[in-house]
């Protein structure tokens, strides 16, 4: 991105203007579904809306212009919860940062058209979850949807194809939740989603880590695969869309190895 930030130094007349000349650099990056119209006009009501997003976008243009282009490839909305637009400082000058939210990471696996649905939710105190790897398929998961439901504990993700075989099921605790915090970047900024809207990136770190194990693509697919009585063997990690646009993610954890078809129903996982 260094020559657009050059480029836009020379040229920079404020954010929205910047948008607008760059829209054929967006045409060319962008996921075939996207319509870059369509995509600067969001982009730039984003801007009108937040002004301190605006301020970051005017003292620092080329970071916003950076955000904008891993939107575009990924085909996520930016300034939604596909695809956050945050004001942070970086040495003391505000700069724009584009982070990858939970909804897009979902909407990145629906793309390449192998689930057919996606649970990612979370699991507060007073909720009943039980899993055991090998005995269970999928968590069972009851919520007083009505009542006190506690704080947030831990959270969970996994798709079921469309053949109807179950992905990989990603359970985090607290531990694994503040071991991914601690590693994201921007997150002592008031504006950081991590403060904003906590259990959202409880969601986006199970969804994330979803991601590693199920097929995600930029490029919306209309796969069809036939439903057949023989279960599909189990997936394994898997070349993610998110690699290379996503870094803010710490890697496997413990508690998400397990052998390539379950663990047996005699055996517990290690601790």
């Amino acid at each position: 991105m260094s020559q657009i930030s050059n480029a836009i130094a020379t040229r920079d007349e404020g954010p929205a203007s910047v948008i607008e000349q760059y829209k054929p650099e967006l045409a060319l990056v962008a996921a075939s579904h996207v319509k870059v119209d369509t995509f600067a006009r969001l982009a730039v009501g984003v801007l009108r809306q937040d002004p301190k997003l605006a301020a970051a976008a005017q003292s620092n243009p080329g970071s916003l212009m950076s955000a904008l282009m891993t939107a575009a490839r990924l085909g996520l909305e930016p300034g939604t919860e596909q695809f956050y637009l945050r004001p942070i400082k970086r040495k003391g000058r505000p700069e724009v940062q584009g982070i990858v939210g939970y909804q897009g990471i979902v909407e990145l696996i629906y793309n390449a058209g192998a689930a057919s649905s996606v649970v990612v939710e979370v699991v507060r105190a007073n909720d009943q979850f039980n899993y055991v790897p090998g005995l269970h398929e999928r968590p069972v998961h009851k919520v007083d949807w009505f009542g006190d439901r506690g704080d947030l504990v831990g959270t969970y993700a996994y798709a079921v194809m469309q053949g109807g075989a179950t992905s990989k099921v990603v359970v985090l605790n607290g531990t694994h939740i503040a071991r991914a915090k601690a590693k994201s970047d921007g997150v002592d900024s008031d504006y950081s989603p991590w403060r904003t809207d906590e259990e959202s990136m409880w969601l986006k770190t199970a969804a994330r880590r979803l991601g590693k194990w199920v097929p995600t693509s930029a490029e919306k697919r209309n796969a069809v695969i036939e439903r057949t009585d023989t279960p599909a063997p189990p997936l394994g990690p898997a070349a993610a869309a998110l690699n290379e646009m996503d870094p803010d993610d710490d890697g496997p954890v413990d508690a998400e190895l397990e052998p390539a078809g379950g663990w047996p129903e005699t055996a517990q996982p290690p601790a």
